[in-house]
């Protein structure tokens, strides 16, 4: 198939393109970044040696079977329509399909959404909720890293007897997550050893946790000193007790129908629980869970690597879904230990 990545110059394309160009089944058409037209890409991607593309512009003509657009929030909204309209497949990493209800979109981003009638068109693009949707459409939302990272953690406990209303996570995020734009708070000396909690209210990932799973949440997050991962910790309070080998059945059951989904809870070694660490460059999500009996809550954590399953990977995994391959096709890599 024939494919095209819009807006590739930032990490989450650059950590596309590594997928993409080693990819069984992907011939690269059109890689573009209107800054950066005509430049080699490992100008900007120097782990992309060796690899003679070549930067074009959004304005040059394509011809591919599936776009993968990697702009901001409020762009990509700028040409959906256009290049929906020509019949490819889109596999949108911004935000601008995410949210279903063009309000909701206004109530978070402060924008009037340009497109919203494709908003009930396009398909969540978690594939562990919506594979069989996924596998019929031509339009998909790549979720939000840390969106994913609570969802995955969430969502096979929504039959659950707990507080609905009373979710409350804390997630730590690498630096990546905020892209490759400088800022003060990017700074080396004003990142380097801090822990900064930034959006502890009202963060828009959110708005997608709620949409998914049903379950009204509060989340803050801290940019900690990492380059690549989130690590969330989820407070669930139950209305009933329940024993570990029921959860552990639960995670396990949701586990086997899906490859990437993994459950970690040992009693022996350093990786007790989850850890971004040895998830970075894989397309896992792992989750493990501690029950505190006395006080009837549940602690839930979950890790990924936000470039991965966070965006790039999971946006393979819906591509190999909407061609009918294997979910695993270009992305059987697994984590790096010691890293």
């Amino acid at each position: 198939m024939k494919v095209s990545v819009i807006g590739a110059s930032g990490y989450t394309g650059g950590e596309l393109l590594r997928l993409l160009v080693n990819h069984p089944e992907v011939t690269l058409d059109r890689i573009t970044s209107e800054s950066n037209a005509g430049s080699f890409v490992h100008m900007i991607h120097p782990n992309l040696r060796g690899f003679n593309i070549k930067f074009s512009s959004i304005k040059e003509s394509f011809d591919s079977d599936l776009v993968f657009f990697c702009l901001p929030h409020g762009v990509s909204m700028d040409y959906l329509r256009e290049f929906y309209d020509t019949g490819v497949k889109i596999i949108d990493l911004g935000a601008d399909l995410r949210l279903k209800d063009k309000d909701v979109y206004k109530s978070w981003y402060g924008l009037d959404h340009k497109c919203p009638e494709l908003l009930e068109e396009a398909v969540y693009g978690i594939p562990e909720i919506h594979r069989e949707e996924i596998k019929k459409t031509r339009l998909v939302a790549n979720p939000g890293c840390i969106a994913t990272s609570m969802i995955m953690a969430l969502y096979p406990l929504r039959h659950l007897n707990i507080d609905k209303d009373r979710i409350v996570i804390d997630s730590k995020i690498g630096s990546s997550a905020s892209g490759d734009s400088f800022s003060a708070s990017s700074h080396h000396p004003e990142r380097s050893r801090a822990i900064r909690c930034y959006s502890p209210i009202y963060h828009r990932h959110i708005a997608e946790v709620e949409q998914e799973t049903g379950f009204k949440v509060t989340m803050a997050p801290h940019a900690i000193e990492m380059v690549r991962g989130i690590f969330s910790t989820t407070y669930l309070f139950l209305n009933q007790p329940y024993d570990e080998k029921e959860i552990r059945g639960i995670y396990r059951e949701f586990s086997e129908q899906n490859k990437f989904f993994r459950v970690v809870k040992q009693k022996k070694g350093i990786y007790r629980h989850p850890d971004p660490k040895i998830l970075t460059g894989s397309n896992f999500c792992e989750v493990g869970f501690e029950l505190d009996r006395e006080n009837r809550r549940m602690v839930v954590f979950s890790a990924i690597d936000n470039l991965m399953k966070g965006a790039a990977g999971a946006a393979v995994q819906n591509m190999n879904i909407m061609y009918g391959l294997e979910e695993d096709t270009g992305l059987k890599y697994i984590g790096y230990h010691p890293i």
